[in-house]
């Protein structure tokens, strides 16, 4: 089937285009790449340099899909307290501008992405009929997303479901960008020999979910049999690993990774920094997977010390683009 991809050229998108081209799908991307890269794409994938915002080019790119992958959004809790304009704008008034023109060209499912931040401060593990609470503009932006797509199934029978992301890493995923999760900018840090950073004290705990297994679930949510209504799920890997395991894991893997590219190179400890708590940020997370696994097949296959390796494989693996200062 042809499939939209809004966001298709960034980190989740282009796992995602893959996944969708290696089942023999049709994804057409729209991106104004303002984080994602061209160079994420498959050569022949159709790409249409383009905002959400922009209805004209919306309505061009979903002509004849049958399905929308809706993954484009400013995905910053700080940057939603710094710009909640700017953030409100992608984030809610986008995503009802594409449920609209879903609706409009005669879609019959929507998958979103939405996020664990909807949830806000929720005692663990997390299930999906937990209170939604959100402590930031972008959770707030996110529930707002899921109850425009409730409302487009109950009055225009739009098949909607949105997918609450926990915490995604792995490969592409843009250190130096401020919508960067902590593991690739742990893992970039490390690899360049440079100081990391933990904001906090590092006891803080996270659901890390590899962004294969997210793929993996976009695609299972787009092509899953049955009727979904406004629906929800988590994608967690359902384990609670704190932010300080989690930097030491990645200390290893660049240890072993710089080791086996230059032996007897392996960095020397780097300094580790702590700065004070973010605002906007909860201090435990896990996700209850349950639902997604009974309505939709998907549970995480890739265990943390493998998807770490990966994604610190790439990042030692991967040239810095001088023009930029960050990798592929």
């Amino acid at each position: 089937m042809r499939v939209l991809v809004t966001g298709g050229a960034g980190f989740i998108g282009s796992h995602s285009v893959e996944a969708l081209l290696a089942e023999g799908h049709e994804p057409v991307v729209i991106d104004d790449l303002s984080t994602g890269h061209a160079r994420n794409l498959t050569p022949g994938v159709r790409l249409i340099r383009a905002s959400i915002l922009d209805a004209r080019a919306l309505a061009e790119a979903i002509a004849g899909c049958e399905t929308v992958l809706h993954l484009a959004a400013i995905v910053s809790v700080p940057l939603s307290l710094e710009r909640p304009l700017d953030c409100h704008a992608v984030n809610a008034t986008g995503s009802l501008q594409v449920l609209e023109a879903a609706h409009r060209a005669g879609v019959r499912r929507v998958v979103q992405a939405s996020s664990a931040a909807v949830y806000g401060e929720v005692e663990p593990p997390i299930g999906e009929f937990a209170p939604l609470v959100p402590l930031s503009p972008y959770g707030l932006q996110k529930r707002m997303a899921e109850e425009y797509g409730r409302l487009y199934g109950l009055h225009h029978g739009l098949e909607v479901i949105s997918l609450r992301y926990f915490n995604v890493y792995g490969p592409r995923q843009d250190p130096r960008s401020p919508y960067s999760g902590v593991l690739s900018r742990f893992a970039d840090a490390l690899a360049r020999g440079e100081p990391t950073v933990i904001f906090g004290d590092g006891q803080q705990t996270r659901d890390f979910v590899f962004v294969g297994d997210v793929a993996r679930a976009n695609l299972l949510a787009l092509t899953a049999p049955g009727s979904f209504a406004g629906e929800a799920f988590n994608l967690g890997a359902g384990r609670a690993i704190s932010v300080l395991e989690a930097h030491a894991a990645i200390r290893a893997a660049v240890a072993r990774e710089s080791d086996t590219a230059r032996p007897g190179g392996a960095p020397a400890h780097l300094p580790l920094r702590h700065e004070p708590a973010r605002s906007g940020d909860i201090r435990h997370s896990l996700a209850r997977v349950d639902a997604a696994r009974e309505r939709l097949g998907w549970q995480a296959r890739v265990p943390f010390g493998e998807g770490i390796s990966r994604t610190v494989h790439h990042a030692i693996g991967t040239p810095v683009d001088p023009a930029s200062g960050t990798r592929d």
